[in-house]
Formats: C-alpha cells, structure tokens, sequence
C-alpha cells in the first residue's frame, strides 16, 4: 500500500465561489478520487491541526505527501517545512498542486523564489510533451480545461529533471505545468492546474494523472531518520573488528 496524506491549509475552502465547486473542501475532492486505487491508503492532514498537521507521527507514516495551498504559506512553521523538506531527502514523494509553487517546502527544495506571473478565467491547453512517462499514462496528446488559472513564464525554478505536461492558454502564454525534479531519494512533481473556483479537481483527466503522479512518486523504501553524521567503518576494518572513530 501507498500511504498518501493530502494537505490542504484550509483558508480559502469557506469561500462561496469555491463551496460552490467544491463543497466538502478541496482536499476531501482529491482525497476522494487517490482512494479510488485500491493500493493507495489515504488520509488527511490541514494547517489549522497541531504542528500544522504534519507532526513526525504523520510524516514517518507518509509515502507520498499532496500538497495544496494558495494565500497562507507564511502560517507554515519553518520547522514543518524543514521536516516535509528533509522526508523527502530521504525517500518520500512530493506533489505540488497549482499555487503550492509559493509552499515552504517547495521553495526549500528547489532553492529558488519558484515565482511566475498569473491571470484567472482563461482556456488551457495541457499538451502532453513527454507521453511515455508513468504520469502520463492515459492521458492523450492534450486535455483542455474550459476556464483556469493563467500561470505564465518565467518560472523560476530549476529545470525540471523530466517537463511531462506543456500549457497553453489563449492569451498566448505557455507554461511548464507538469514537472518532476529528483532531489535525495525523493520525487518531487508540480501540477499547475487546479485554482479553487474552477472545476479541475472533478475532470477525470486531471484525476488520471494526480493518481498517476502519486505511483510514480511512490518510494522502494525511505531512509531512516539520522540525527548527525556516522563514522563508518569500511570492510576491512569489520573483518578486523574494528570500529571507526
């Protein structure tokens, strides 16, 4: 089983336009479609929860960790932040939806400002730039989305180890809006469609490949926690029995 925990900070979820579209809250809609994979086991966390609901006893039990935010980024404990951070160094999948690129973590993992330029209420284009990748799968050359979130170049993060979904909007903008960096052990995947007023989150496309990005992401296994440096003895010091200092 993939143990995911789907993230949301809650603070934009008792807005009329988005109960309209979203009535249960944005993270009970993903949590929703995730369980419809039998492998996954899927729970929920929320900002407003102690430690902001990611305490060491939901991260240690975390395979893949879904992560939507849009204005309270700055309410995230830096020490949570390092902890999802540090997780993921050691094995545990990251997936960043929409304006999540200005999370904490996210930030702490690509080391750059990750901003970009933005205007609501346009047409999308999603082309499918790399089809033979695992997140991907069934998903077609295209998927267009009637009304969503401009987000526009420059975009400033690294360049993606692999860039699997390219947007068009019909301002003329293009953005890389589906990629996958490696950082440690873990993986690391942004998926920009997915502003709260817009239906998004109820596409079936759109549900193919956030479930998609959690098998991907999904680890062999993670590292244990280390609280400092080890000396390690080397094998001809073990058939010696002697340890390193």
């Amino acid at each position: 089983m993939v143990r995911v925990t789907v993230w949301n900070e809650n603070m934009v979820d008792s807005y009329e336009d988005v109960r309209a579209v979203y009535p249960e809250g944005l993270h009970r809609q993903i949590a929703g479609f995730l369980k419809e994979n039998e492998d996954f086991e899927v729970r929920m966390a929320t900002m407003d929860e102690a430690e902001n609901g990611l305490p060491d006893s939901v991260l240690e039990n975390t395979d893949v960790l879904v992560w939507w935010a849009h204005i309270g980024h700055h309410l995230v404990d830096d020490g949570v932040a390092w902890r999802v951070q540090q997780r993921v160094l050691r094995g545990m999948g990251l997936i960043v939806l929409h304006s999540g690129h200005m999370a904490k973590p996210f930030q702490l993992l690509m080391g750059t400002s990750c901003t970009l330029c933005w205007r609501d209420g346009d047409f999308e284009r999603l082309w499918t730039v790399m089809p033979n990748h695992p997140i991907a799968k069934g998903v077609g050359p295209f998927v267009e989305l009637d009304v969503e979130e401009m987000y526009g170049e420059r975009f400033d993060v690294p360049q993606p180890d692999e860039l699997v979904f390219l947007g068009w909007f019909s301002g003329g903008e293009v953005f890389r809006s589906g990629c996958c960096w490696y950082r440690g052990l873990g993986k690391v995947f942004y998926f920009q469609p997915g502003h709260e007023s817009n239906p998004t989150y109820h596409l079936k496309p759109i549900q193919t490949i956030l479930k998609n990005a959690v098998a991907w992401a999904a680890p062999n296994s993670i590292l244990p926690q280390i609280d400092c440096p080890q000396a390690y003895p080397s094998p001809e010091m073990i058939r010696a029995g002697k340890k390193a200092e």
